[in-house]
């Protein structure tokens, strides 16, 4: 079809400026004699977010300690009316591979993502297999964060460590001191994975206008945790170490001195904060999600918690002649609180005890 002046110009739209733009279409623009120019587009729904049509987001790691607790939340009055959530577990797409992460999102067409998924383990496990966390945790971000560009996704939310955070660095860390020296050599190949989340966010941006971006949690526990002795997190391993301490009426035997810092956030109101970075948090720059500075614990702390927790009697034994690992990581949650002055996290004693009862009612089907 030729306009006025014989003139036939096809546009091709760059969609990654406007989200809208995401059906799959060939328009043309036809110039007319005054410079006037009219589009045939079909185009769906724009929503006010910029998502076409329903909102479609795709969980990864979604049977996971906070893939759990996001769809918990969502089920208990935190989803809105016309979203779909998809829970995708490792059982049906190994991220690692590329070709299964493609058919992943072939069969899902997300319009959003929060990414979970990732390979994780304590500090002793790290410690022993930093290539394989460095590794496989590169493979998996990539594929994720390539097929949400290639298949349109509107947006990504990624969920990091603190430990990404220098080792030798001034306290409290924020946001922008993530690139500013080498982690903990205790898990160095996860933590410079994780940072690579942040880069390849920045270069989306850089390159396509994405808006994709990622959360930096402190110390996460909860129900459906990896509750492993040998290689889950702190919280979890504590709880089941002491669960069976009492069932077998033996002391508890508590790896390190107990002296390191950390801050606990317990997974529920972490699984809150995900629902409002995805909905609401507009910066590419990544954003802790902690509990404030004051309400920083020992290992001690913790130990006693769970020991309160389930009503353990018996003797408590620190072994100093394993590693505490990083003492101190203290986070500023300031640019969270500049957001949300007013959000409310679950009592630490609260939230511990609730995770005690879920897994004393769960122990033979809890991963451990």
């Amino acid at each position: 079809m030729n306009t006025g002046s014989g003139l036939k110009v096809i546009a091709i739209l760059d969609y990654y400026s406007s989200p809208c733009f995401k059906c799959i279409l060939t328009p043309e623009v036809f110039i007319k004699p005054h410079l006037s120019v009219s589009l045939s587009l079909s185009l769906s729904l724009c929503q006010m977010d910029g998502s076409v049509g329903p909102m479609r987001v795709l969980v990864t790691g979604g049977s996971g300690l906070v893939g759990r607790a996001i769809e918990r939340v969502v089920k208990e009055g935190g989803g809105r009316e016309g979203e779909k959530w998809i829970f995708l577990s490792s059982k049906e797409a190994n991220l690692v591979s590329a070709e299964e992460t493609r058919a992943a999102f072939k069969k899902h067409r997300p319009t959003h993502v929060i990414h979970l998924a990732a390979m994780v383990g304590g500090l002793y496990r790290n410690m022993r297999q930093n290539l394989d966390f460095w590794r496989n945790n590169v493979h998996i971000n990539d594929n994720v964060l390539n097929m949400s560009h290639e298949f349109g996704v509107v947006k990504v939310v990624s969920c990091l460590s603190t430990c990404v955070f220098p080792d030798k660095t001034t306290y409290p860390i924020d946001e922008t001191m993530m690139h500013n020296g080498a982690p903990h050599d205790s898990n160095y190949g996860y933590a410079y994975a994780k940072r690579m989340i942040d880069v390849h966010n920045r270069a989306l941006f850089q390159q396509y206008g994405l808006k994709y971006t990622a959360v930096i949690p402190t110390n996460m526990f909860g129900a459906h945790d990896n509750f492993n002795i040998e290689d889950g997190h702190v919280m979890p391993g504590l709880i089941h170490k002491t669960y069976l301490a009492k069932k077998e009426g033996k002391p508890l035997h508590v790896w390190g001195s107990g002296r390191a810092l950390r801050q606990f956030i317990y997974s529920l109101d972490l699984a809150r904060l995900f629902l409002w970075v995805l909905r609401e948090y507009d910066e590419v720059e990544p954003i802790i999600l902690s509990v404030g500075e004051e309400d920083e614990l020992t290992v001690k702390d913790a130990v006693d918690a769970v020991v309160e927790g389930f009503g353990f009697k018996g003797e408590v034994i620190y072994d100093t002649s394993k590693s505490d690992g990083q003492i101190k990581k203290t986070a500023n949650n300031a640019k969270l609180r500049k957001y949300l002055p007013d959000f409310k996290f679950t009592p630490f004693k609260q939230a511990v005890k609730e995770t005690c009862d879920w897994f004393a009612a769960n122990y033979d089907t809890a991963r451990k």
